[in-house]
């Protein structure tokens, strides 16, 4: 399912389950379009001037100058992934 979300009021971003990011009225940041995902994106979330995706099977991918500290990469959840929220 496509996500979106605002950056102010200069626009927003709409995020595809294949990491395709597309920027409506403000700058674009960068995607993970045309990269080979084990499973769909299911949330981001906007972090300083970039972002952070997350995979239903825990992949985490940072997108323009967000700094990724890790994934559950090869330990996937018993569960699905289904939502993400930054702490800053």
């Amino acid at each position: 399912m496509p996500r979106w979300y605002r950056r102010g009021n200069e626009g927003y971003w709409l995020v595809a389950s294949d990491g395709e990011v597309f920027a409506f009225d403000t700058p674009f940041r960068g995607s993970m379009g045309g990269a080979r995902l084990n499973r769909a994106v299911v949330d981001t979330a906007r972090y300083g001037n970039g972002e952070f995706m997350v995979g239903s099977v825990g992949g985490v991918f940072a997108v323009s100058n967000a700094a990724c500290a890790g994934s559950l990469g090869a330990t996937p959840p018993s569960r699905p992934i289904v939502s993400m929220a930054t702490s800053s």
